[in-house]
């Protein structure tokens, strides 16, 4: 048996481990109360930057899973923490819905298109060419490219549409300058995720349901990964990737008994 550090705390995607759009996945409501029964603190994961926490915990209600607003870190979120870090008090030009320009405006910035410091690239369902062609020229002009998050596709019950990762690829072959990407499988949000909870990357387990955001992102936080197969990556997928996630389950109902098994086996002999 492999000995393994215990699992004090929890951190999740959302779309395709807990939600597709407004439907909760099977066994999704269950995960969540059982780590809040057992007092796990626990911290839900998006690069989704539409929305705000608030938005998102509602969101959630709805499906019928209950989560506290100060549970939910979004890529706009961690971006605004890196912004405030970096240059406080500054000045952008920001692509993105209420999210995203909520958390902008909770740090101090100034939202501005007359030579901002940063041009900071979000998600939104209706991107705008008039706003792209702005982008593209205070980029030129001098401004920093920051981005959400490097997704280039977005879930709909259509399928898929272009999300923010795309439109940042169609401002760098305009400018030749690349972006930095904040949200997943940047550690830098996984760090701050870890921050916000106070928790330890040896203790802490990351699930998803993307082995190109969520499991390389845990993998590189050196945290312990759980694959889903419930959202974007198919089981004959997971192979193809030259790192793998520590663990596989079919979806998110088969963590509950985890969360239980962790709590209830001695934690100087763990065993996933």
């Amino acid at each position: 048996m492999e000995k393994l550090r215990p699992v004090r705390t929890w951190l999740s995607d959302m779309d395709g481990v807990l939600v597709h759009e407004e439907e909760a996945i099977p066994g999704a409501a269950e995960f969540v109360r059982r780590l809040r029964e057992r007092g796990r603190p626990f911290l839900l994961l998006t690069n989704n930057s539409i929305f705000t926490a608030r938005d998102l915990q509602a969101r959630l209600s709805r499906s019928g899973i209950d989560v506290p607003e100060e549970s939910i870190w979004t890529s706009a979120l961690a971006t605004a923490q890196f912004l405030d870090k970096q240059r406080p008090g500054g000045t952008a030009y920001v692509i993105g819905e209420a999210g995203l320009t909520t958390a902008m405006h909770s740090i101090g910035y100034v939202l501005t298109d007359r030579d901002p410091e940063y041009v900071v690239l979000g998600e939104t369902r209706t991107y705008s060419f008039e706003a792209i062609t702005t982008a593209i020229r205070l980029i030129e002009a001098g401004a920093r490219f920051i981005a959400t998050n490097p997704d280039p596709t977005g879930p709909s019950q259509q399928g898929s549409i272009p999300a923010t990762g795309s439109v940042a690829a169609l401002i760098t072959r305009a400018t030749g300058v690349e972006p930095y990407f904040v949200g997943k499988p940047n550690p830098l949000m996984m760090r701050s995720a870890l921050n916000r909870i106070d928790a330890h990357s040896e203790t802490t387990v990351m699930v998803g349901d993307r082995m190109d955001t969520d499991m390389v992102s845990g993998l590189e936080a050196g945290l312990r990964t759980i694959l889903v197969l419930t959202g974007s990556t198919r089981p004959d997928q997971v192979e193809r990737f030259p790192y793998r996630p520590t663990h596989v389950r079919d979806s998110v109902a088969d963590l509950v008994e985890l969360v239980d098994a962790w709590d209830d086996v001695d934690e100087s002999v763990m065993d996933l």
